[in-house]
């Protein structure tokens, strides 16, 4: 498993695990329980991480760094060093509006679908919202003192990290869809929606203001391009999460 001790790449571990799956967890350290050593950036030590694995799940991502090196050249470097005579199932982790957001990061990870899509491999592209956690941390560096602005129209489906976990270890498990599937939350929220439920939970007295944005990107959201048109839904809704 790439990503592996990320947000959901650890949570998709213990699911596989407590499966009765052997999981070995790749990083360039290789350290922890079940940890072996392999760099996607480089190809060092790739070949003999993933030797004789018959199922990858494929969470490795570098948002904040260079994602065409991490997620697209670290992708064809995966590509190359899995057994194709051993591979029965590569399930690559991505983000639903990929293929419709025009943003930077959003078109690396279609990319490294495509490469998926073309290399023959038994492949299942599994696009999933935004997890609760990760919006709480967005509303958290957008809030200005007692005031949260918000883009204006927004429309997001939050999803539970662990729920997302537990569902990305069942497709692992089962057979290759041999392209896209979607899971997100059980309940679309406007962006000025979600930020006040966050702000009556975590910050009291926070007024959120939506503001328009201009852009490209910002009408692709508005119209629904960050939001699942098929495929599984969660349960926990964010006002749910926002409780506990």
């Amino acid at each position: 498993m790439t990503g592996g001790t990320g947000r959901l790449g650890r949570r998709v571990a213990e699911q596989l695990q407590g499966g009765g799956h052997r999981v070995r967890q790749m990083s360039r350290r290789g350290t922890g329980p079940g940890g072996v050593r392999g760099d996607l950036a480089t190809g060092r030590d790739l070949f003999p991480a993933v030797a004789g694995a018959e199922v990858v799940v494929h969470a490795a991502s570098d948002p904040r760094g260079d994602p065409w090196q991490a997620d697209v050249a670290g992708t064809r470097r995966l590509v190359q060093a899995v057994d194709r005579d051993r591979l029965r199932h590569l399930v690559y982790v991505s983000i639903v509006g990929v293929d419709r957001i025009p943003y930077g990061y959003y078109h690396a990870k279609f990319a490294a679908e495509q490469v998926l899509l073309a290399s023959g491999l038994p492949v299942t592209l599994l696009r999933i919202t935004q997890f609760h956690d990760l919006l709480d941390e967005l509303l958290a560096t957008a809030r200005r003192g007692p005031v949260l602005p918000v883009p204006m129209g927004w429309r997001v489906q939050p999803v539970d990290v662990a729920e997302a976990a537990a569902h990305t270890a069942q497709i692992a498990a089962g057979p290759p869809a041999g392209d896209v599937v979607e899971y997100g939350g059980p309940q679309e929220l406007t962006a000025a929606d979600a930020a006040r439920a966050w702000a009556a939970a975590r910050e009291p007295g926070t007024r959120v203001v939506a503001t328009p944005v201009p852009g490209r990107l910002s009408a692709a959201v508005r119209d629904g391009a960050a939001l699942p048109t098929r495929g599984a839904r969660g349960t926990r809704t964010y006002a749910e999460h926002l409780r506990t």
